[in-house]
Parts: structure tokens; C-alpha cells; sequence
């Protein structure tokens, strides 16, 4: 999410659902599985309006991730352990990690009955690669031959299709990297590679209103603004068919009124609790509340491409960082909801290592003070951080630019959007006057996907505009690692190099803060920290 998840931009505190088999599956327990369930109930969860249209390629933020989640399913998945689950897929064989041979299960079709295919993935990817259909996740295709040719730096495209994607039957199709690439077949768990059927070259805007996909969900409406609503595809063949009739999404344009709607049963699933609510949410929910951490960071990035901040001298970040008492706004502000962060990659991912970032990320203001003076100090000494107001960040922006005032005397205000699609779009827009939040959740679980996905150059998650060629090179020689093993280790050492960079600044780890209705049970969250919605069971 994607992107990054892009990979993934985080809203609130959720995004897309991985490991929908063996993360969850929503089995009752306690008093709930004594109740009567209507497997043709539907249910609601707390959502927001999508930035872009529903097509698999073009979403990198949790709104519109969770509902391409719920309406396609791709090759493989993940479990809990990270452990790879075979979804489409029959099987995803290497004997180089450059050349891959996926077959395909027999008899799974798309919501309009045709047929899912090898063509349907050759297809769908080539389409997404090619920059003339301006998806938001193209670059997630750079790994595979012939990408340069389809999408140069510079210049016109050579190619529409990729040199490395052939099909060799109805059931079979060859990847052929452009180098050998240890944890690809872990990237393919990401929703960008879904396939796509015949009917949507027709008309791709109209698909992306009208989503057509092969997952456990079948797409009915999409009311902008207010809602999506799906339900059960009765002639789905994977192993995480739905328990439960559908899923409407709710738009809210902020967590304090969803969770309010919670209460009043008017809403069944709440993806985040606001900071207000915190403090006594387990004890209106009781054991509907959720408590659980998740595979997600937030920090704060510099808009690299602003006059403020180009070519600033590492040390003024470093200073910034280090001026902000994370221990007392995650105990306060936040509750105890968050753990202060000590490097880039989030918890729960291969290759996480603690204190990666080493005194960075630790309160001193004498030492900020003097780190932001020989960096040549803060441009204009003032610096504003955006965030979507609909996310609940409002007040730990507010006690983060408090600490950074009181410790170093820059002043510090936030910059509001009214939500975050109008977050986003000044993202895109290279349009942040400052710094902005930047929250991330696993697209797979690896600690490539917080240092690639992100700060690597050319990566489409990284919107800062941060760019460094050592990283970049470091970032090829970890691909091109002979094994999986080594290429988490190389990753490993880039992370520990980041403090002389600060391409962000990193401020806590996430956790699932959450609740549903007396309405449902078997509620589950998964390591993206979003509802497992597949497992979740309506009662009569």
C-alpha cells in the first residue's frame, strides 16, 4: 500500500488486508459462537472516499487498497509468519530468481463469468507498465525485462509490452527479470499484479467506477463521497471465501464520528480509534475493543523538492528528530497506542532490527539545538507539517511541533487538509509547502518495502522527492543478493547508513486501536492492521 503498497500511504492507521487465509479467517470464540450467524449478512466498516479509480495499479492508500483487496486476488499471499500462501497460484518455481514459471489454478473466473488466465496476468501487467495509462503503480513492473524499453527515463516508449512476460498456456506464463531478484515472489503478494479481464480494455475509466475482478467480493455500487458497497461472489475458488453476505464501505470525514456511529450500532467495524477516544474505548467496547500491533510506521518527511529543504545538510533533520519526545506523545497524546520508532522499517517484517537509526531518534534537545545550528540551522527557522484532518493526527501534530519549539525555538505549526485524498493530491502535486505525515504499511513482508519502495530514486512511494546515489546503489546490490537471506542483511546495513541521510524522520510503530458492534464476530486483524473482512460473521 503499495507503494506502495505502494505501496501504501496510511490514512488512519490501516490499509490493504494480507494474509487473508492464515492471518485470521475469523473463527468465533467466547459467547460469540453460541450465536445464530446469517451467512448472507452484510456488515459495515469505517472507510473514506478513494483517491484514484478502483483499478489494481492505480491505488497507493488504504481507502481505496482495502476495497481492491476485497475484489481481486492475486497470485500468492502471506500468513502471520511471512511464510508465502498460494492463492490464484498453483505455483511460482525459480532456479535463478530471475527466470519465474507461474502456473495457474484450475477454475477460478472473473465476477462476469470468463475465465482467469495466464493472458488475463500478461495482459493486465503489460497494460499497467505502460506510462500512456498513467498508473500510480507502474513502477512496480521495473523489476521485469523490457520495462526500459516500454517505460524509459527519457524519451518516447520503445515497446507496449514486456520482454519478460510470455505465456505458455491458458494456465501457464514465464517472469523473466531483468536481474535475478531473491524475494520477488513475495512482491507478487502485492495487488498491483492482479489480473484483469477482457471487458476492461473496453472502457478502463468506466472499469475503474465499475470494477470487474476474481476475488471473494463482487463490486455494486460506488456512491462518491459516501459509500462502496460489495458482496459475496458465490463462484469464488479461493481459500478465504467469504463468511458473510458483503461489505459497505462508509465514507467519514473523521474517526470521532465513526466511533460515535460504533456506539450507536450504526456502524460495525471501526478500522482506527481517534486520539479523543482512546483513553476509554476498552471500556465502552469491552471485548469488542481491539488492541494489537501491526506491520506500520509513521514519520515525517521533508518535501526534498521545496526550496527549504533542497540540499539541506542531513544534521538539521537530525536535529528536528531529535527534539521531539516521542516516549511522553505516545504515552500521553496517544495513549500508549504507539511505540516509539528506532529506524525505518516497521516491527513484524523480515529484517527488522531495533535501534537501526541509532541516537537519532532519541530525545535531547541540548543535542538538537547544536545539530540544527551546524547544519546551518532551519530555513526561514519555521517549518508546518501536513496531515489529513479525517485521520485523527490533529493532536499528536500539534504535541510534536510543541516539543520541537520548546526544544530548538523553530517554529512549528500544522498544515490541515480537509481529508486525505486532498493530502494526497498535494503530495502528487508537489505542492507541500514543508514537511508532511507519512504513514506506511507492509505491501509485503520485507524490510525492501520501507527502503526501496520509499527512498530508492525512481520508487513511486517515494513522494518527498529524496534522492541519493549511494542508497540507490546499495539498493541494487541488496536485489541482486544471491538469496533471500542476504538480500534482508543488505537491506539491514542500508537502514543502519539512513541517520546520515535522514531521507525522513521516523516517529512510532502502529498498532491496531480498533472495535466492532454487538452486530458481528469473528472480527480479525491483519498484519496490515486492516479487518480480515472475508472472516467476519453478521449475527441474526
Amino acid at each position: 500500500m503499495r507503494g506502495a503498497k505502494s505501496a501504501k500511504w496510511v490514512a488512519i492507521a490501516a490499509v490493504v488486508a494480507l494474509g487473508v487465509t492464515a492471518c485470521g479467517g475469523g473463527d468465533d470464540s467466547g459467547s460469540d459462537s453460541k450465536a445464530a450467524v446469517d451467512p448472507n449478512g452484510t456488515f459495515t466498516v469505517e472507510s473514506g472516499e478513494p483517491q484514484n479509480p478502483l483499478q489494481p495499479a492505480n491505488t497507493m492508500e488504504s481507502y481505496g487498497s482495502i476495497v481492491i483487496k476485497s475484489l481481486f486476488t492475486g497470485l500468492v499471499d502471506y500468513d502471520s509468519s511471512g511464510k508465502i500462501v498460494m492463492m490464484n497460484a498453483q505455483s511460482v518455481d525459480t532456479k535463478d530468481s530471475k527466470t519465474y514459471t507461474v502456473k495457474l489454478k484450475s477454475g477460478w473466473k472473473f465476477h462476469d463469468g470468463t475465465p482467469v488466465t495466464a493472458e488475463s496476468y500478461v495482459k493486465a501487467w503489460n497494460w499497467a507498465a505502460n506510462p500512456a495509462n498513467k498508473q500510480t503503480n507502474s513502477f512496480w513492473f521495473s523489476d521485469i525485462a523490457g520495462y526500459d524499453q516500454v517505460a524509459p527515463a527519457s524519451g518516447k516508449s520503445k515497446a507496449t509490452e514486456l520482454s519478460g512476460l510470455k505465456v505458455v498456456d491458458d494456465s501457464t506464463f514465464t517472469i523473466t527479470l531483468s536481474k535475478a531478484i531473491p524475494y520477488f515472489v513475495y512482491k507478487l503478494g502485492y495487488e498491483v499484479f492482479s489480473p484483469l479481464p477482457e471487458s476492461f480494455y473496453k472502457d478502463p475509466a468506466a472499469a475503474g467506477q465499475k470494477p470487474v475482478g476474481n476475488g471473494p467480493y463482487q463490486f455494486v455500487s460506488w456512491d462518491h463521497k459516501k459509500a462502496i458497497t460489495v458482496k459475496k461472489y458465490a463462484g469464488y475458488e479461493g481459500s478465504n471465501a467469504a463468511k458473510n453476505g458483503g461489505v459497505v464501505f462508509k465514507n467519514y470525514s473523521t474517526p470521532e464520528t465513526a466511533y460515535e456511529d460504533l456506539k450507536s450500532g450504526n456502524l460495525d467495524v471501526i478500522t482506527q480509534v481517534a486520539p479523543k477516544d482512546l483513553p476509554v474505548y476498552k471500556q465502552d467496547l469491552g471485548d469488542r475493543a481491539v488492541d494489537q500491533p501491526y506491520s506500520a510506521i509513521q514519520t515525517i518527511a521533508p518535501a526534498f523538492y521545496s526550496k527549504q529543504w533542497k540540499d539541506i545538510d542531513p544534521k538539521v533533520i537530525q536535529g528536528l528528530s531529535m527534539a521531539i519526545d516521542r516516549d511522553t506523545i505516545t504515552k500521553t497524546v496517544l495513549q500508549g497506542t504507539r511505540e516509539p520508532a528506532t529506524g525505518w522499517v516497521a516491527k513484524g517484517v523480515l529484517g527488522f532490527q531495533p535501534n537501526a537509526a541509532g541516537d537519532v531518534t532519541k530525545y535531547d534537545p541540548a543535542k538538537a539545538k547544536a545539530l540544527i545550528k551546524e547544519g546551518g540551522g532551519v530555513p526561514g527557522n519555521s517549518i508546518t507539517i501536513q496531515y489529513n484532518t479525517d485521520g485523527g493526527h490533529k493532536e499528536w501534530v500539534e504535541a510534536v511541533c510543541n516539543s520541537i519549539t520548546n526544544a530548538t525555538g523553530v517554529k512549528c505549526a500544522g498544515d490541515a487538509k480537509a481529508d486525505f485524498q486532498a493530502d494526497l493530491q498535494a503530495r502528487d502535486a508537489h505542492e507541500v509547502k514543508s514537511l508532511y505525515r507519512s504513514g506506511w504499511v507492509l505491501d509485503f513482508p520485507m524490510n525492501a518495502n520501507f527502503i526501496r519502495d520509499l527512498f530508492g530514486s525512481k520508487s513511486d512511494g517515494n513522494q518527498s522527492g529524496f534522492s541519493n546515489k549511494t542508497i540507490d546503489s546499495e539498493i541494487a546490490a541488496a536485489d541482486g543478493a544471491a538469496t533471500l537471506d542476504e538480500s534482508v542483511k543488505k537491506y539491514q546495513e542500508i537502514e543502519k547508513q539512513l541517520p546520515n541521510y535522514m531521507p525522513s524522520i521516523p516517529l512510532w510503530y502502529y498498532k491496531v486501536n480498533a472495535g466492532y458492534s454487538e452486530k458481528v464476530s469473528g472480527v480479525k486483524f491483519a498484519q496490515d492492521g486492516d479487518p480480515i473482512l472475508t472472516g467476519v460473521q453478521v449475527k441474526k
